[in-house]
This record gives C-alpha cells, sequence and structure tokens, in this order.
C-alpha cells in the first residue's frame, strides 16, 4: 500500500468510502453487514487505513456499521472521518445535536477527520449563517480534541467554493473534490484544483470511477489505452490519473464487493502517475465521450442578453450536460432546486430569442423543456 504524508501522520492512499457497501436484496438501507465485516478486514490488513463515512450514507446506517466493525481494530491504527450533514439545510441548527449523535454511531470518542458536508449552492447560505453557530461549535470540538482535523467537502461550483473559504477558509485543513478524468472538464475539476493549489489546502479524493461509470469503457477507447499501458484496465487508469496529482493524499473509493476492493488494494501497491502522453490520451477520450451527449455551448453568453426572462442559459446547459452524461444523479437537480423559480429551465418561455443568436446552433428552447422534464421525473 502507498503512502502519504500529512501533517505528520502516513495516510493510506486508497480510503475506503463508506457511500456504496454491499446490501440486502438491493435494499440501499439495509447494509450486509458480514459482508462489509470482511471488506474492512480485509483492507485493514491490507495496509488502508482511512476510512470514510456519513449521517446520511445508507439511510444514516453506514456510520453504524463502520462504528461496530473498527471498534474492533486499535485506535491509533486508523483514521475515521465523518461530516456534517448540510447538504440537508433542515440540519442547520442541529450541529450539536448530530454530532454528539455521530460519535455515539461510530463508537468513537473523536473523528480523526471531520468535514462540512458538500457545501454547494443549496445550502451555502446556511453555512454562512451566524445563527446556526455551525463553525463556532465544530471549532470547539477541534480545541476538545474531538475533531483532530478540519475540512469541507465539495460539488459547487467554484463561485461558491470562494464563498465558502472566505469565512471558513482560515480554518480548514484540507479540500474533498470529486475528480477524475472526465470530470476535470465536465464538472470543471481543474478550476478547483488550480484555486486549492493556490491556497495550498491538500486535496481528498472522491468519485474517481464515478460511481464505476468510468470503468467500463467503449471498446475503441481500451485498445487506445492498452497502446500505451497494455493490460491496465479502465479502474487503473481512473487510479494513475489521480495519482498524477502530488496534492492529493488520500482517494476514496466507494467498492461494493471484496473483489472491488482487492482490485483497487493491487492497485495501489505502486505509485504509477500518467505521463503527459496519456494524461493527454485520457483526456482526449474524455472530450470524445463528453460531446457524445453534451450540448457544446461555449459561454459566449450572446443568448442571455437576448432572454427576456433573464435566464443563466450557459450555466443550465453545463448542468444539463451533467445530468444527461450522469444518467441522472443528485447534482444539477440539487442545484437547480437552490435558484428562484422565475429562473429554472422552467421558466422558458420558448421564444426563442436566444437561439437566433447562438454561435453553435444549439436549440435551447427544446433543451430547456427536456432539462424540465427530466427534473419531474
Amino acid at each position: 500500500m502507498q503512502y502519504n504524508t500529512f501533517k505528520g501522520l502516513n495516510i493510506s492512499a486508497l480510503g475506503v468510502g463508506g457511500m456504496r457497501f454491499p446490501v440486502i436484496d438491493g435494499d440501499y438501507n439495509k447494509i450486509d453487514e458480514a459482508a462489509t465485516k470482511e471488506m474492512f478486514d480485509y483492507a485493514f490488513a491490507n495496509g488502508v487505513n482511512y476510512f470514510d463515512t456519513a449521517w446520511g450514507y445508507h439511510g444514516g446506517n453506514s456510520e453504524i456499521i463502520v462504528g461496530k466493525i473498527i471498534k474492533n481494530y486499535p485506535r491509533d491504527k486508523f483514521y475515521l472521518a465523518s461530516k456534517f450533514p448540510g447538504y440537508d439545510v433542515s440540519n442547520m441548527g442541529k450541529v450539536k445535536e448530530i454530532f454528539e449523535e455521530q460519535l455515539k454511531k461510530c463508537q468513537v470518542e473523536y473523528f480523526d477527520f471531520y468535514l462540512i458536508h458538500n457545501v454547494c449552492e443549496l445550502n451555502i447560505d446556511g453555512y454562512l449563517d451566524a445563527k446556526y453557530w455551525i463553525l463556532e461549535y465544530l471549532l470547539e470540538q477541534k480545541a476538545a480534541g474531538r475533531i483532530k482535523h478540519f475540512g469541507f467537502s465539495t460539488h459547487g461550483s467554484l463561485a461558491t467554493v470562494k464563498r465558502f473559504l472566505e469565512v471558513y477558509g482560515p480554518h480548514m485543513e484540507f479540500c474533498q473534490i470529486q475528480l477524475n478524468w472526465v470530470d476535470w472538464q465536465l464538472q470543471d475539476a481543474k478550476a478547483k484544483v488550480e484555486l486549492l493549489r493556490e491556497l495550498k489546502l491538500p486535496i481528498f479524493v472522491m468519485e474517481p470511477v464515478r460511481g464505476g461509470k468510468l470503468a467500463n469503457l467503449d471498446v475503441e477507447y481500451v485498445e487506445q489505452l492498452d497502446k500505451l499501458r497494455p493490460g491496465a484496465s479502465a479502474v487503473e487508469w481512473c487510479f494513475r490519473y489521480v495519482q498524477s496529482f502530488p496534492e492529493v493524499v488520500v482517494t476514496l473509493s466507494g467498492m461494493s464487493n471484496l473483489e472491488q476492493l482487492k482490485e483497487n488494494i493491487e492497485i495501489f501497491k505502486i505509485n504509477a502517475p500518467l505521463n503527459d502522453g496519456e494524461t493527454s490520451a485520457l483526456l482526449g477520450i474524455a472530450d470524445k465521450i463528453i460531446s457524445k451527449s453534451s450540448l457544446p455551448c461555449t459561454a459566449c453568453r450572446y443568448c442571455t442578453a437576448h432572454c427576456p426572462k433573464g435566464l443563466d442559459i450557459p450555466y443550465i446547459i453545463e448542468l444539463y450536460n451533467d445530468l444527461v452524461f450522469t444518467g441522472g444523479g443528485f447534482l444539477a437537480p440539487m442545484v437547480i432546486s437552490s435558484m428562484a423559480e422565475e429562473k429554472r429551465p422552467s421558466a422558458c418561455v420558448g421564444c426563442k430569442a436566444c437561439e437566433a443568436v447562438c454561435p453553435q446552433v444549439i436549440k435551447i428552447s427544446d433543451m430547456m423543456k427536456d432539462f424540465s422534464q427530466r427534473l419531474k421525473k
């Protein structure tokens, strides 16, 4: 197992994510405890020492199962991470209540890593509202030793991340982002990495294989990549891509069975980052994949100047492209729900004034209708 250094700690480069444990009868809320324990025991025996969970994973059961399993390991031999669940804005006024319950569920006296969960457009106002006392309370817990290291995760836009850091920045020790070779462009992970580099904030990675979507590629892409690294699987390419970022401390993988875990541990026995040519080839494939399902918006913003409703059309198209590529997902619906009703895709009146000036000849009004219908589903 490869290890990276974070503030004097040696952390396994691969971490176990707690969002996709084996389940019973396909029920996401019913974790297969025996199968999960087998995975944890194998991971721990093979050098993995970072385990991540959260309040909402598996319907609130992830923390409970993780706590049951890791209580059998020496407390100084693993690092446990959980998060304050502000992704649900109804939790904003419950920081003390939730934190205390999380410690009980995980059966620990402290969290090695504790995160502000999923900073995004939907919850940024709540996280920054002083009346909820979130930052102050969690800093008190850190001072008391109940939080060893304090950071945040985000699926939000660059502007939202910057707004969050204006208040929380001085206290943040790391940031967890969605980083993979498709989202480098599709979700503009590039801009977030550049910001974190500028701020010298270590990066923790989630969704390196994008929920498994990047594990299976078309034959033409497999053949292209195999010429560069014969025998390397699509999963290995994902992890080698992340290994190309020296500021990454740990890469979380939400593994659902022992076979996936074994494959990932085997990959992380060595550090073999991509070279420039390999990275270029991979990002070229990403461009082709994205272009097959995405509208070719260049964000020239000619459309916005002609929209009678003042819609942020380029941003809506960006969210639409992500929704189509993902085949659903939570990001686009989450962001759209944070918008005022009169700024959502459903507010489009179909006048086509935007289409008359679009250099890419995008059928924007059709996209708005389709987006609204997809969101309803």
